[in-house]
């Protein structure tokens, strides 16, 4: 039988009679510690898997010590700004052995097929309630709106913002007018007697 648990943010697979070590807990040497949330637990002929937990389910274990991890070093630098520092950290840690790891057995799964409540048995409450809000929701929508007047004011004022159509066609014909290549002048060829 296993369980996979969930504590300090990391996910750890134990089973009866495992060493683990995790982020410090709170509890000094042979105290015993119940673990919770058990995300998963598999007994050897069926695995729950929680939703997100599995409810019921319980992991017990004895706190062997309190310990620090290995040392890690943290150094920083900008280079030529004569800038850099060193600094050491060890983690606090807890070893823990699991003692226990128990499951509730799964309760067999419900039909989810329920019969539908007949006309007769909804209550008339229940009948008035789709009514009630339908009127306020038509009276939200009238009240939001705006007043006729005002929709014609302002698009009275938008139209009356544009350029008259007579303006524009105007100044269409001209743009066009000026893109016209002149007509080319016929070239005289002077015979050698005019030229002299």
């Amino acid at each position: 039988m296993y369980a996979v648990i969930q504590t300090g943010g990391k996910q750890y697979r134990v089973a009866n009679g495992d060493v683990i070590t995790v982020e410090k807990l709170e509890g000094e040497a042979g105290s015993t510690l119940s673990i919770a949330p058990v995300l998963m637990l598999n007994d050897g002929k069926d695995t729950q898997v929680g939703t997100p937990i599995v409810e019921g389910a319980a992991v017990t274990a004895e706190v062997v010590e309190q310990a620090r991890g290995k040392k890690i070093v943290v150094f920083k630098k900008k280079r030529r700004q004569g800038y850099q520092r060193t600094h050491g950290h060890r983690q606090e840690q807890t070893v823990l052995r699991v003692v226990d790891v128990t499951g509730k057995a799964r309760a067999p799964a419900k039909k989810a097929n329920r019969a539908a409540p007949e006309a007769d048995e909804v209550p008339t409450e229940a009948k008035a309630k789709p009514a009630a809000k339908k009127a306020a929701s038509t009276t939200k929508k009238s009240v939001s709106k705006k007043p006729a007047a005002k929709k014609a004011a302002s698009t009275a004022r938008k139209s009356a913002s544009k350029k008259p159509a007579a303006k524009k066609a105007a100044g269409t014909a001209k743009k066009s007018a000026s893109k016209k290549p002149a007509a080319k002048k016929p070239a005289n060829k002077k015979s050698g007697a005019d030229k002299e």
